[in-house]
């Protein structure tokens, strides 16, 4: 990692880092900091680090890096989720959602109100809803839709008039009509 930042970030490296006890102490400082994450993790979020920030990382940068990608957990970005959400049709549950997260914070918003709301007003409630479950599921968390209860298979048949007429009078003598 610090090899790979010398050679990309070279002016402020060796402003940063300009002689070994400072370099030595340096390493030290971001060891403690990474030790609990994986190497590999932590080469990735190098590279990430590299390619997004003209600036030489900071240890918070470099664990912020670290946290998986929203596309790497199949998360769209919160605009597309939001014009999704918009034009889910109903049943919402029933739809083929891109990611759960998207429904949920659509419904958190309220689907009326995404519905009858303008965009400039709506979009950043529904924004915040979303980075707060897509929090959640870079934390770990599972999402699930709804379980939907199919209709039963036998439909009950409608009484004839005659069977109408006994039930309405049958009622009628129980409250005393």
């Amino acid at each position: 990692m610090f090899a790979e930042f010398e050679l990309v970030y070279h002016n402020q490296y060796n402003k940063a880092f300009s002689n070994p006890e400072k370099l030595s102490y340096a390493k030290k400082i971001w060891f403690s900091n990474l030790r609990h994450i994986s190497p590999e993790r932590i080469i990735a979020a190098t590279h990430r680090a590299i390619r997004e920030s003209e600036f030489l990382p900071t240890v918070k940068g470099i664990l912020k890096y670290c946290e998986p990608d929203l596309r790497e957990l199949g998360l769209p970005d919160s605009h597309s989720a939001y014009m999704e959400a918009c034009r889910a049709p109903q049943p919402k549950a029933e739809y083929n959602w891109s990611h759960s997260a998207v429904y949920h914070a659509g419904r958190a918003c309220d689907w009326f109100f995404l519905a009858g709301t303008a965009e400039h007003t709506a979009y950043p409630v529904f924004k915040r809803h979303y980075e707060d479950i897509c929090q959640r599921v870079i934390n770990g968390e599972t999402l699930s839709l709804p379980a939907q209860i199919a209709l039963p298979e036998t439909l009950s048949k409608p009484l004839s008039p005659d069977e109408q007429r006994q039930r309405m009078q049958q009622l009628r003598d129980e409250l005393d009509i």
